[in-house]
C-alpha cells in the first residue's frame, strides 16, 4: 500500500481551503443580498448619476488564510534537518506561511468597485461605493436603495 506523506495532504487542504476563501469573501454588489437583508424594509430615493469613478475594494483579511499558510509552511518547515533543526524549521515555515497566506486571502479577496456620486432630487449629494457589477453614467436616473446601515444604487 502506498502511503501519502502528510505534507501533501496538508498542502492540498490548505490549497482547498485558500481556494474557497474567495467565494466566502462578502459581496459587495449592488444586486446581491445578505441572507440577513431580505425582508427587511429599506428606504427609496431617486436622484440623477453625477459622476462614476473606478475603485478598488480592498480584500479580506481574516485569520483563515493565516492559519492554513502557518500550517502548511509549519508542516513543509519540519522536513527540514532533523532533531532541533526540524523544529526550528516547522518555526520558521509556520511564520513565513502564515504570512504568506494572509497575503494570498487579501489579494484573492480583493475586488473592482464603482464610486457613484448621486444628485438626489432633494438637492443633496450622496457618493456610494459598490462592487462594479453594473454601469453606471453619468445623467442616468437611479434609485438608492437604504437599509440596516448601508446603501446601495440600482436601476
Amino acid at each position: 500500500m502506498t502511503r501519502i506523506p502528510s505534507l501533501a495532504i496538508a498542502g492540498l487542504a490548505g490549497l482547498l481551503l485558500l481556494g474557497s476563501l474567495a467565494g466566502c469573501a462578502n459581496s459587495q454588489s449592488g444586486s446581491s443580498y445578505g441572507r440577513s437583508s431580505t425582508r427587511q424594509e429599506m428606504t427609496v430615493r431617486q436622484g440623477v448619476v453625477e459622476s462614476v469613478r473606478k475603485v478598488t475594494i480592498e480584500g479580506g483579511n481574516t485569520p483563515v488564510g493565516t492559519v492554513a499558510g502557518a500550517a502548511i509552511g509549519g508542516m513543509a518547515g519540519s522536513n527540514v534537518g532533523g532533531g532541533r533543526g526540524s523544529t526550528v524549521g516547522a518555526i520558521l515555515g509556520a511564520v513565513a506561511g502564515g504570512m504568506a497566506g494572509s497575503a494570498l486571502e487579501e489579494k484573492i479577496s480583493k475586488k473592482d468597485g464603482v464610486e457613484i456620486t448621486v444628485k438626489l432630487d432633494n438637492g443633496n449629494l450622496v457618493a456610494i461605493v459598490q462592487e462594479a457589477d453594473e454601469e453606471f453614467h453619468p445623467g442616468e436616473r437611479v434609485r438608492i436603495l437604504s437599509g440596516n446601515g448601508s446603501s446601495r444604487v440600482s436601476h
